[in-house]
């Protein structure tokens, strides 16, 4: 299926503290994402499988440009999430046909076992959109809790869709809220998801 892309954007934000002491390894968060021309903008269409099942490449596309950007191979990423804006001649349901494709791609490119946190939006021009972040193998990982936004001046415009993934190297910069670790996730400790 072809999708017709008008622009790809790449972010690298780096988190140096928070108030703190500088962090030994500052937080570096990445963020990928295209805007293309939504084919079911101004119409109703019963079956969006086709198109959704044909977005897992650009999802793993996202990924590999997130990597290089940061210079690390995927053992270097801690956190990640998505998120999706339809413009207003769509349905918020065009937007949530990222959220399959999008969280299996990043997770095939990670080797990531954990649930992909999602956003998404009916938006205009500039519009901000929050993806959540989560830890890539467990939810439940409070540290790792986080939030990153992505904005894009002319994107969405009302007949396009902005498809989005974000990747991170670690935690909250000084986190200090308790709760299940990194590494007792990776022992398998902690509720299941």
């Amino acid at each position: 299926m072809e999708h017709k892309i008008r622009k790809s954007v790449l972010n690298i934000e780096t988190i140096h503290h928070d108030g703190g002491a500088p962090a030994t390894a500052p937080l570096r968060i990445a963020i990928a994402a295209v805007v293309m021309e939504n084919p079911f903008a101004g119409r109703y269409e019963a079956d969006l499988m086709p198109f959704m099942e044909s977005l897992k490449p650009i999802a793993k596309d996202l990924t590999q440009r997130m990597l290089e950007a940061l210079g690390v191979d995927r053992a270097a990423i801690e956190i990640f999430g998505k998120g999706s804006m339809v413009g207003t001649d769509g349905e918020l349901e065009h937007a949530a046909m990222w959220h399959a494709p999008g969280g299996a791609g990043v997770k095939e490119v990670l080797g990531a076992r954990g649930f992909v946190a999602a956003g998404k939006m009916v938006a205009t021009l500039g519009s901000r959109l929050q993806m959540p972040l989560v830890y890539v193998n467990s939810p439940w990982v409070r540290s790792h809790y986080n939030t990153t936004q992505l904005c894009i001046h002319d994107a969405p415009k009302p007949r396009e869709l902005v498809f989005a993934l974000a990747i991170g190297t670690g935690g909250r910069v000084h986190a200090r809220l308790q709760g299940l670790t990194r590494e007792q996730a990776e022992a398998g400790k902690g509720p299941p998801f």
